[in-house]
């Protein structure tokens, strides 16, 4: 299962697509019900105790950050938590693009950050500045230490996103939690 609106507007290019190359609706209708994203990319595992894990730690960059927080934030479940991880290859724009994502986290209502690596700090620094709770906002150099604060806080029915640069190996964390 994906989640996600701009999931919803990529299906509808497709719809246009096929339709201007002449391809019959009901064709068009299956390739979109048969499409399979690359593994790690908005990929939602549902454990028995009511726990959704969004698991997009594939890659990373601004667009993609604020597209799977605003799908977090817009979750019905009680408690929305953001595993966040550095977006690399930004340049000078790394320290602003970070803040934007931290205005990102605010914006949407998530109730507990969780960020590692040194570019991520910014994330932190910017919703603490912006009013959420310090005592919600943690910041790790290490996925193990993540991992660790995040089995000691999870209860059910909380909904943990999880989203790094591919070289961040969040994969270790979305293993740790199924």
């Amino acid at each position: 299962m994906y989640g996600g609106s701009h999931f919803v507007i990529n299906a509808l290019s497709a719809i246009c697509v096929g339709l201007k190359n002449n391809i019959e609706m009901e064709k068009i209708i299956q390739g979109i019900e048969e499409f399979e994203l690359t593994k790690n990319r908005m990929e939602i595992i549902e454990k028995q105790n009511g726990i959704k894990i969004i698991n997009d730690c594939y890659n990373a960059n601004y667009d993609s950050m604020k597209a799977a927080i605003t799908y977090l934030g817009n979750m019905k479940e009680n408690r929305k938590i953001a595993i966040l991880g550095d977006m690399f290859e930004l340049g000078e724009f790394s320290k602003d693009l970070h803040e934007k994502v931290g205005e990102e986290v605010y914006k949407n209502k998530i109730d507990i950050l969780i960020t590692v690596g040194e570019n991520s700090k910014n994330i932190c620094k910017q919703v603490i500045s912006l009013g959420m709770s310090g005592g919600n906002v943690f910041s790790y150099d290490k996925n193990a230490e993540a991992i660790q604060k995040i089995k000691e806080i999870v209860r059910e029915n909380d909904s943990i996103l999880i989203k790094a640069s591919h070289s961040m190996n969040f994969k270790e964390i979305v293993d740790a939690l199924k």
